[in-house]
């Protein structure tokens, strides 16, 4: 089933919708949430959760790609379950997080909803601005979070290569984002 014959199952709030959606995304929206919580039910239950605010988003959105937002939702929930669950350890995610944390502003509440869509544009620029590879490299980490260890395999790198590779990239983004007028 193509991506806009799903949407239109979401806008006639027919309940097949959650139905094609697990056929086509399912896995992606699972392992995303797998990823960040390494747990089968709490997973479970983040894409269901996804399910359900892509149930009350659609419409009047009308996300496209279709993929990008059930993974957004997926990961917006992981986050979430994640801060709730292991407020106080270290983990894979916290640390991959915290790696990002000196470039990604925190705003203030009264500006958040347009500083967050300002960064959003930025971040997309940036990241179609970068080769291929090393931005699937920083997806990889960033977004699906992904261990040094597993996108090193993945490339066919060392681990200090990826590092360094990381490293180089979240310096070009603190750079841009200064540009931009943003304040770390």
């Amino acid at each position: 089933m193509t991506d806009r014959e799903i949407i239109a199952l979401y806008e006639a709030r027919n309940t097949d919708a959650i139905e094609e959606t697990q056929k086509k995304y399912g896995k992606l929206c699972y392992r995303i949430a797998y990823q960040l919580l390494l747990s089968h039910e709490d997973a479970e239950e983040c894409v269901s959760d996804a399910y359900f605010d892509a149930w009350n988003l659609i419409p009047p959105q009308r996300p496209d790609p279709l993929s990008a937002f059930f993974a957004m939702l997926s990961r917006r929930r992981a986050l979430d379950c994640y801060r709730k669950r292991i407020a106080d350890k270290r983990h894979g995610a916290t640390l991959s997080l915290d790696e990002l944390s000196e470039c990604i502003p925190a705003p203030s509440d009264t500006e958040e909803a347009l500083d967050e869509k300002h960064l959003g544009e930025i971040l997309n620029r940036f990241l179609h601005s970068l080769k291929a590879e090393i931005c699937d490299i920083f997806l990889q980490r960033y977004f699906y979070m992904d261990s040094i260890k597993k996108i090193a395999f993945r490339y066919g790198y060392t681990e200090s290569r990826v590092k360094m590779i990381l490293k180089r990239t979240r310096e070009q983004l603190l750079h841009t984002l200064k540009q931009e007028g943003f304040t770390i």
